[in-house]
């Protein structure tokens, strides 16, 4: 038996009383974020899901106070089944959803600003304190991308016999390419790496490719792909082979980490190489000889993008083959399909990302302090300030919204909008066909009373590219809520809570 005195017991409480008031300290906090002022805070219309996926103009119930336009709220609940947010007809980052007004299926009714305080039950999050940088992607927070799967089924909660799968050889040799091509990959890249990835150490090396700076835009981050493959996917694969679920589930859960977007900055980078490259093209050549390389560094960089654009291809012969075949497996062809939709959402950002070297015009505008970029659409875009008609590509950051003319080949830099400052909306009293097609711009002035102006409207050729786009604009708007949510937060984790407790209890024994 041991004796416990006061001396004992006292720092070990204290020590305990202090947490537990910071753990009260900060759900306070997070109490005062939501009972934010309602005047700061836009009014917001709620509309049902049969609204958004309707292609016909929503039809407005207009008020006194309100107009005929709905804002969404970067809160906007997300349907269960396939993530759409309630309402499309505007987004803003300080806006509000009135997730406690009826909804009928024909219309809905603006809500007057009168109505808010009562109305609002979400919390809201003042932008004044600005953005981290996001390492979420857009599938984090919902799965709109994903109503094509069927992956709320019963069926795919269950294992399911795998072996007629593997009876299949043309399924058996789909999946063996899959990673013998992916054994080679990592191979050719550690190979590559080593063959051109320490020319600082070469005898007569040209200005143009010395020092650390100019390695990095020759070679871009292709030493960050080859750890990620390294490290994570093949190693997945070989643990997986013989249950394709894991594997693909797997997978799937690395582009929902965004792990990927290694190769959206290394085609962002990929202009400035060439460039590099050709201008040094003789000396490259004579090295390349010197270290009887057959293939050259061009082909070297080009493998990367090969690799990505091979995985969808390779997935979908599996699907083709599973239904051929008839198997009944469910589980692995809703694991497969949910894959292969992310690979070509990635692939598709990709692409675009290609265009982002091609904006000229900058200035002193840096696009790489901007976050990771997201996507671009274009439309005819009408500036209204200057009443200036063009045709423009919109690209979405993490930061900001990109507004670029198209001339030809080359874009030019036109104006640039933080989230903070922006609110996009439908023209809802317009009741043409053209009116799903329309999206218009309005920016946010630091001065609350003197209220918003229109800059910009952007008509699509089609609806669903306005769908998709504001789809787009309210991911990027909620990842960026949720991140301010975590701001002016302050926690103690558990285990650190009852180290510390122990190690001044050791300390006191001691003494």
């Amino acid at each position: 038996m041991f004796a416990i005195n006061w001396f004992d017991v006292i720092p070990v409480a204290i020590t305990f009383l202090v947490i537990a008031f910071v753990q009260v300290l900060n759900v306070y906090l997070h109490i005062l974020s939501d009972n934010a002022d309602p005047k700061k805070t836009d009014i917001v219309g709620s509309v049902t899901e049969a609204e958004v996926l309707s292609s016909e103009p929503i039809v407005t119930t207009p008020t006194t106070t309100s107009p005929k336009r709905l804002s969404i709220s970067p809160r906007a609940s997300l349907n269960a089944s396939n993530g759409i947010p309630d309402c499309d007809s505007g987004i803003s980052l300080c806006s509000v959803n009135l997730s406690s007004a009826p909804t009928t299926a024909s219309s809905t009714t603006c809500v007057p600003p009168a109505t808010s305080p009562t109305a609002n039950s979400s919390p809201t999050y003042s932008s004044h304190n600005g953005f981290l940088t996001h390492t979420l992607s857009f599938e984090t927070l919902g799965d709109e991308y994903h109503e094509d799967e069927d992956t709320l089924s019963l069926e795919n909660l269950f294992p399911c016999d795998q072996s007629e799968i593997y009876a299949s050889k043309k399924i058996s040799f789909i999946i063996d390419e899959l990673i013998q091509t992916e054994v080679n990959y990592v191979n050719n890249l550690r190979k590559g790496l080593l063959n051109y990835g320490k020319l600082q150490d070469s005898e007569n090396l040209p200005d143009g490719l010395r020092g650390e700076e100019r390695q990095k835009v020759l070679l871009g981050n292709i030493s960050e792909i080859l750890e990620l493959h390294e490290t994570e996917i093949l190693p997945l694969m070989l643990r997986n082979q013989r249950d394709l679920k894991s594997l693909f589930d797997e997978f799937a859960l690395l582009f929902e980490k965004n792990n990927l977007y290694c190769y959206v900055s290394f085609t962002m980078g990929k202009k400035s190489s060439m460039q590099l490259r050709q201008e040094n093209r003789e000396w490259l050549q004579n090295y390349q000889t010197s270290i009887k390389d057959k293939l050259g560094i061009d082909s070297f960089l080009m493998q990367p993008i090969q690799r990505l654009t091979r995985y969808p291809l390779l997935l979908q012969q599996f699907i083709s083959e599973f239904y051929k075949n008839g198997i009944s497996c469910k589980p692995v062809l809703s694991a497969v399909c949910k894959l292969e939709t992310r690979m070509r959402r990635q692939l598709d950002v990709v692409n675009q990302s290609e265009e982002i070297p091609n904006i000229d015009e900058l200035n002193e505008f840096d696009l790489k302090l901007q976050g990771n970029f997201r996507r671009s659409t274009e439309f005819d875009a009408q500036h209204f300030p200057t009443k200036k008609k063009y045709r423009a590509k919109v690209f979405l950051f993490d930061r900001c919204l990109v507004c670029t003319e198209v001339r030809k080949r080359r874009l030019a830099y036109r104006q640039h909008y933080n989230w903070e400052h922006v609110e996009l909306q439908r023209p809802l009293e317009l009741t043409t066909s053209n009116a799903n097609k329309i999206v218009n711009l309005l920016v946010k002035h630091p001065d609350k009373d003197k209220g918003k102006r229109e800059e910009f409207s952007f008509v699509a050729a089609e609806a669903s590219v306005v769908k998709q786009w504001l789809l787009a604009t309210h991911k990027i708007i909620e990842i960026a809520r949720h991140e301010q949510s975590q701001l002016n937060t302050f926690s103690l984790p558990m285990d650190l809570v009852l180290g510390v407790g122990l190690a001044i209890w050791l300390i006191w024994q001691y003494l």
